[in-house]
């Protein structure tokens, strides 16, 4: 980035997208370029965008998912599947200057909004611009990786484990798998059975883009009962972290305990290779109810703080768009998309 004026925004070049990561410190596996560029298939018309305000005492760096509705000729911002949002790094980070040049570039790019899911671990909804406004959800869960981590478990998850243990369920975990056809059957199928909306049926060219381009940061997970995996999770590995992404769960597993001994396994896995946390998100869709509570029984304690970013950069066009005289962001945004 030598020549480049302090302050400014740059869309960094995609080959040289990671090697900046790496050069800032801040490689988590939800900025990654791979990621970022695999999550697009889970938008339509959308492509990966990287931005950088370099500063003289720190950095700003922003990947992002950049959509497109044809239909309604709009573009819009997100983040990648998960978690994103602009992340200051340094003791000075040029906030206010990225938060000014942001909204320029919107401007330049013709992008209407802008909707976040910030990073728990992260915290990034603290660098977030004044332009945004932040609300909070319901929080998230982090597994620190440290001690005996089946004694820090609720007393009913250990029960749990062990019944599993007794029924003959078998588990192991492997880095880099092949071929994700299995996971997305089983995952599918959990989907399924739970009534989930349209968007979480992912494409094949999401399964096929995680398999062969974050092989390496991939973790898969299973559990066997008589031979046959009756569940399973996906994680994304990228050190110090480890998140847990997707699960699948097939009918004779439910009752006996085979999630919380995988869940377990993959922890252990972890805490094995250095990792520091295990990330486990919140309930659905970001939000609470029966999920977070099944995940907070591995990691008794605080929930993170979890929070979304929604911005309006062209007012006149969501205006028209919506239908609506008031610039109202509550509910569902942006509201032209809500199925």
């Amino acid at each position: 980035m030598t020549g480049v004026p302090a302050a400014s925004l740059v869309e960094v070049a995609p080959d040289t997208w990671d090697d900046l990561l790496d050069r800032l410190g801040c490689a988590d596996v939800y900025l990654r370029r791979d990621y970022v560029e695999v999550s697009c298939s889970l938008e339509g018309s959308a492509r990966a965008a990287f931005l950088h305000a370099p500063g003289a005492r720190g950095d700003v760096v922003f990947a992002c998912v950049v959509r497109e509705l044809p239909n309604l000729d709009v573009v819009d911002v997100t983040n990648a599947y998960g978690y994103g949002g602009p992340v200051a790094i340094g003791p000075e980070p040029p906030l206010a200057e990225f938060a000014d040049r942001y909204e320029r570039w919107c401007a330049d790019t013709g992008v209407v909004t802008t909707f976040l899911r910030f990073h728990p671990l992260l915290r990034n909804h603290l660098a977030a611009p004044a332009s945004f406004a932040l609300e909070p959800v319901a929080g998230s869960i982090s597994w620190q990786l440290e001690g005996d981590l089946a004694a820090g478990m609720h007393a009913h998850h250990r029960r749990a484990v062990r019944k599993a243990v007794r029924a003959g369920v078998e588990v192991s975990a492997r880095l880099a798998p092949d071929d994700l056809g299995p996971f997305a059957a089983l995952y599918e199928q959990t989907m399924r059975r739970q009534g989930a909306s349209p968007f979480y049926f992912f494409p094949p060219d999401y399964w096929q883009g995680l398999a062969s381009r974050l092989s390496d940061r991939l973790l898969l997970a299973e559990a066997r009962l008589d031979g046959e995996t009756v569940a399973s999770i996906l994680c994304l590995a990228a050190s110090p972290w480890l998140h847990y992404h997707l699960g699948g769960t097939a009918e004779a597993a439910r009752g006996i305990g085979a999630s919380h001994l995988l869940m377990l396994t993959a922890a252990l896995w972890g805490q094995e290779r250095g990792f520091e946390q295990f990330h486990l998100g919140a309930g659905v869709g970001g939000g609470g109810g029966e999920l977070l509570e099944w995940k907070r029984r591995f990691s008794p304690g605080e929930l993170l703080e979890q929070w979304l970013g929604k911005a309006v950069h062209d007012r006149e066009r969501y205006r028209g768009l919506t239908g609506r005289d008031d610039l109202s962001l509550d509910g569902f945004f942006p509201a032209y998309r809500r199925p």
